[in-house]
């Protein structure tokens, strides 16, 4: 397994290390509990060195990223990134992504179970690119790593950890002054590092890319600065609770080589006003007739045991059915009750519908929600 340049860190702090996509990484450090509420309520910090960075450039990077992204990347002034997604002829995601325009070139962020088969899958639109002679592609990602800083009190701590103004991406005096979506250049201890104000968990937050040398470093400053606000290191556990009370996707949970965008609930991150773009056929299709499975928000409404990925999903009454699959399910630490995500026909995703989920071999009573099960006061 591959391990980050945070490996002897998350041993230092106790962290319980397991395998994802590839990667040995802290699943939690105190409890899966315990850092997600730290999250929702102060700040957490969470290593996402795993997570792959490549960078385009040249003078039609953009036509080349507009051809092969969903997204219109026309809309980024530099300093501004935006999700989207990268889709094969049929629809289906090959990744979802985040792309920053940077100035004159654009880092996407991409997932790390996925870094490989993006790399190649770029390398190829670009081989039939016209104006191919005119894109460099860069796969840094084994020179590149990242943290992501979440909570609400992140902003109180935050530019103490990098000195001066912006010297590139969006023009701002201090981490905190970047607007959502915004990222920009800093020093830290001399050293450029991009900080972006996104994030993964529905909370305000930033998150860091920086040399893979400089991270450590980078962490241990942020983790002694927001002490006093409560900061905690966090794991993937608490990750995946977060993003599922938002409903934010997870590759090879919500999405993959034969889920859409649209079946996703994604539409407006697809632009099809933007011209031709790899996919587009089928999702113009699918918008304008729709499609044949849609994900759906729900919500456990007895007491039984936390859905979990791959648990059948039944319709209800005297026709009951097995209708979809549990994509993503936990026990909501905020909430206080079992949420899922999963796939079902159109007729049955229309909140308040009933649905049965099977947990382990006996069926729970569950209604679909609307999205996101979570929502921050203020």
């Amino acid at each position: 397994m591959k391990r980050t340049p945070l490996y002897e860190i998350h041993q230092q702090l106790g962290g319980k290390l397991i395998e994802f996509g590839g990667w040995e990484m802290p699943v939690q450090y105190t409890s899966i509990v315990d850092e997600h509420l730290a999250v929702r309520k102060n700040a957490g910090l969470f290593d996402i060195s795993h997570m792959g960075e490549i960078v385009v450039s040249g003078p039609a990077a953009e036509g080349f990223l507009n051809h092969a992204l969903t997204n219109d990347v026309r809309k980024l002034a530099p300093g501004q990134g935006q999700y989207t997604l990268c889709c094969k002829e049929t629809g289906g995601v090959i990744d979802d992504l985040y792309v920053y325009r940077l100035a004159a070139e654009y880092l996407l962020i991409v997932n790390a179970s996925r870094i490989e088969a993006d790399a190649a899958w770029l390398e190829k639109q670009l081989s039939l690119f016209p104006r191919s002679t005119q894109v460099t592609l860069r796969n840094v990602s084994d020179a590149t790593a990242a943290v992501a800083i979440q909570g609400p009190r992140v902003a109180e701590f935050i530019d103490a950890c990098f000195s001066g103004n912006a010297t590139a991406g969006t023009a701002a005096a201090k981490p905190s002054a970047l607007q959502k979506n915004q990222v920009s250049q800093f020093s830290f201890e001399d050293q450029p590092v991009w900080v972006s104000r996104t994030g993964y968990t529905g909370e305000d937050g930033f998150e860091v890319v920086a040399p893979a040398e400089e991270i450590a470093a980078i962490w241990r400053k942020i983790q002694a600065v927001g002490k006093t606000c409560g900061l905690k290191p966090a794991g993937l556990g608490a990750r995946d609770t977060l993003r599922t009370e938002v409903c934010y996707p997870l590759y090879g949970h919500e999405l993959d080589e034969h889920t859409t965008p649209i079946e996703a609930g994604l539409g407006f991150f697809v632009a099809l006003d933007k011209g031709e773009f790899v996919g587009r056929a089928r999702l113009a299709d699918q918008k304008a007739n729709g499609v044949g499975k849609k994900l759906v928000a729900f919500k456990m409404t007895d007491k039984s045991a936390p859905p979990r990925p791959h648990y059948p999903i039944w319709s209800t009454g005297p026709q009951s059915a097995k209708i979809g699959e549990v994509v993503s399910g936990t026990q909501s630490p905020s909430l206080g009750m079992g949420i899922g995500l999963g796939y079902v026909p159109p007729n049955f995703a229309k909140p308040p519908t009933a649905l049965e989920i099977e947990i382990r071999g006996k069926r729970a009573p569950a209604l679909v929600v609307a999205k996101p099960f979570y929502r921050k006061v203020g």
